[in-house]
């Protein structure tokens, strides 16, 4: 605390729980100032911490809930300055954060950290926002034992974007876009040879979750099934090659163009004639490593095998349902 002895001299006591500071005099009027600069009167200003610049304050990679800040100090600010950042989205009242980087109410002794503490030059992610919102803050700093907090920062803003997940069918030979409906013809099944469809069935798939994004299949039929004959070629995970009968998937390419990356799940990445089972009960056959992934590009092809005693019918079906979900 400050204690004006009026005349005199200076004086400071301290124990371990306390402090007196005392001050011949200074002056009490005028503050020089512009736009850009202010200077306060008397020694109260001159105890008190250097106003740091405007921090830089960014979305670096389409987040929806949290943003980055890295407080730009000043280059004379000594080792034990201390730092706070309060925050207020669009025309709203400012908040603080707190000490685990989340927003609060009240701005307590704990939420005043070191710049090391707040990422130093590296920065710091401030989460638990909102999606599509935007943000201000602002930064403040205190030193020492007197040298007392001075004011805010000037402001910086950034935004959040809204959370996003998309993805798209096409069946093709070829990596193409094609429109709805979406058949996909597997051809004539001969009895004890693997059949591989020609065209693939090709999924685009973007999203910001936090971590990623995956794409299930399930089968209605449990496999290829004909109602004229009454009979159903079983989906099962399996080596084709070894078995009687069959169905499944087998995954065939996977890409993106950031993030991830997209890779294909057991069993569906097998090689050869090794297939995933279709089956009415969702399994995931692709996943982006629990990462945001913008640009994916998967494909994957149906096979099938009949045996000497499959009857023979020309309607064996199975309907398909491709999933897209992301985990935010």
């Amino acid at each position: 605390m400050d204690y004006g002895f009026g005349a005199g001299g200076t004086a400071t006591s301290s124990s371990s729980n306390y402090s007196l500071f005392g001050i011949l005099g200074q002056v009490d009027q005028g503050s020089p100032s512009s736009s850009n600069y202010f200077i306060g009167a008397g020694l109260e200003y001159t105890l008190q911490a250097s106003a740091p610049a405007a921090p830089t304050f960014v979305n670096p990679s389409n987040w929806y809930n949290k943003l980055k800040i890295t407080i730009n100090r000043g280059g004379n600010d000594p080792a034990d300055t201390e730092y706070a950042i309060r925050i207020a989205s669009g025309s709203g009242s400012f908040q603080y954060i707190q000490n685990d980087n989340t927003v609060g109410n009240d701005l307590g002794n704990e939420d005043w950290q070191s710049y090391s503490s707040w990422g130093g030059s590296s920065g710091t992610n401030l989460i638990g926002l909102f999606p599509g919102t935007l943000y201000t803050v602002q930064v403040a700093a205190r030193q020492g034992q007197f040298f007392t907090q001075f004011m805010w920062s000037p402001t910086s803003s950034a935004s959040t974007v809204n959370s996003s997940l998309s993805f798209d069918i096409d069946i093709s030979s070829v990596d193409t876009e094609t429109a709805a409906p979406y058949t996909l013809a597997i051809g004539n099944l001969s009895a004890g040879s693997v059949t591989t469809s020609t065209n693939k069935i090709w999924v685009d798939f973007s999203t910001n979750a936090n971590n990623g994004g995956f794409l299930s299949i399930s089968g209605t039929n449990n496999g290829l099934q004909s109602t004229t004959v009454s009979h159903t070629i079983t989906s099962a995970t399996a080596d084709l090659t070894a078995q009687p009968t069959g169905y499944g998937a087998r995954s065939n390419t996977v890409s993106q163009s950031s993030g991830g990356p997209m890779e294909a799940l057991t069993p569906y990445d097998g090689t050869s004639n090794n297939v995933g089972a279709l089956s009415s009960s969702k399994q995931y056959i692709y996943d982006s490593s629990q990462a945001p992934v913008t640009g994916g590009r998967v494909s994957f092809e149906l096979k099938a095998k009949a045996s000497n005693t499959t009857p023979s019918a020309n309607d064996y079906t199975d309907i398909l349902t491709i999933l897209a979900t992301g985990s935010f």
